[in-house]
């Protein structure tokens, strides 16, 4: 009993002094925090690898874009107005027209024989009122005289004005005739390109048939329509009365230089389904890079941002609090800054609040960091800067 009794002070002693040393050792890591930094750092975690970006401030254009739809200013499905047997194809399919080119001609013959028939009617008439005039003239003669009876004279008189109807009726039948064979001859009434020739020499065509013969659409001018967001009608219209409001489209997979145009239609009603407003545009098209029925996208300038602090816009993360970005501090660490993103133009992004002209921000390799993390940064662009960094 007496040998267990040393053994147990000793083991409290001990007990009492691992307390003593624990306490203390909590004690500092607890008031100088900066020993448990410089932990961290001696620990030997490298830092992050990133590519940054500085803010920068310029005149940023406020783009309005839209899918349009490229429309023919105007397009003609060219029939026949006689009926007939078509003797020759002026034209070839896809052929550049202007306005009076022939396009189809029809057979003539029957039309000319119609013209020679009502003109010899008429001769023939104007003889008979010439006859018919004299023979009034000698019967209100001899009416005046009593020699001859009062019916004779209004007899005389009736033959005369029906034949001035006949012969009116005649010149109808002559004009009728000259339109026919005016018509015979088919010309284009628009400038334009012809489509698909539906009809060869030799075939009966119908006047006014169901089917044309071919269609010509005018395309240059030409126009596109889109629609846009109620939500920038107003906006549109104050710069429509501004002035001619300008507009540029861009045709995908072409690769070539924007054509520009003017709005020159607001349709005056909202569709209600989709929430937005009908417009067209004006091109003049002379190369005819435009095609009707093509697709083609569509930039509206609205406004200009002066001395807009501007990112790159993959530099913009997302969180449950909100957009933000992490910003590169002076001790190479890095701080997230929550920010409001305002328009996109092109690669960047206007940001409204949060960052300043100037700031280092980081563009890729956001997955590894945190705030306070050490970060390696390097200029985007700078050797092999167009990389991103490999994230974990």
């Amino acid at each position: 009993m007496t040998g267990d009794a040393p053994k147990r002070g000793t083991w409290g002693r001990l007990a009492v002094i691992l307390a003593v040393l624990a306490a203390a050792g909590i004690g500092y890591f607890h008031f100088f925090p900066s020993a448990v930094q410089q932990a961290k750092k001696a620990s030997g975690t490298p830092p992050a690898p990133v590519l940054t970006a500085v803010a920068e401030t310029r005149t940023v254009p406020v783009l309005l874009t839209a899918i349009g739809n490229v429309e023919a200013r105007s397009t003609v499905s060219i029939k026949s107005r006689v009926d007939g047997q078509v003797v020759e194809v002026a034209v070839k399919e896809g052929q550049r027209v202007r306005k009076g080119d022939l396009l189809f001609r029809i057979d003539p013959r029957p039309f000319e024989a119609q013209l020679r028939q009502a003109q010899a009617n008429l001769a023939r008439d104007q003889a008979n009122l010439t006859k018919a005039e004299a023979d009034l003239a000698r019967y209100q003669s001899l009416s005046e005289k009593g020699y001859s009876s009062q019916q004779r004279y209004e007899e005389a008189t009736a033959l005369k004005n029906s034949l001035i109807a006949t012969i009116r009726a005649q010149e109808a039948a002559i004009e009728m005739a000259r339109l026919n064979l005016e018509f015979s001859s088919i010309h284009s009434p628009i400038d334009g390109r012809a489509g698909s020739v539906l009809v060869d020499a030799g075939n009966l065509v119908e006047a006014n048939a169901d089917e044309p013969m071919l269609v010509i659409a005018e395309t240059h001018p030409i126009y596109v329509a889109f629609s846009v967001p109620e939500r920038h009608l107003a906006r549109i219209k104050q710069r429509m009365g501004e002035g001619a409001l300008s507009v540029e489209v861009t045709i995908p997979d072409e690769g070539g230089p924007p054509l520009t145009g003017e709005i020159f239609f607001v349709n005056n009603a909202v569709d209600t389904t989709t929430g937005t407003i009908l417009m067209k545009a004006r091109f003049e098209n002379l190369k005819e890079r435009l095609t009707p029925g093509q697709f083609v996208n569509v930039t509206i300038r609205l406004a200009e941002i002066h001395q807009a602090v501007v990112v790159p816009s993959q530099a913009i993360q997302s969180s449950q609090k909100g957009p933000f970005i992490y910003v590169v501090k002076a001790d190479k660490t890095v701080e997230m800054r929550m920010v409001e993103p305002g328009p996109v133009s092109g690669q960047v992004t206007v940001i409204g609040n949060g960052i300043s002209e100037g700031e280092t921000i980081v563009t890729d390799g956001q997955l590894r960091l945190f705030p306070g993390r050490n970060v390696a940064p390097k200029p985007r662009g700078a050797g092999d800067g167009n990389n991103a960094p490999p994230q974990s």
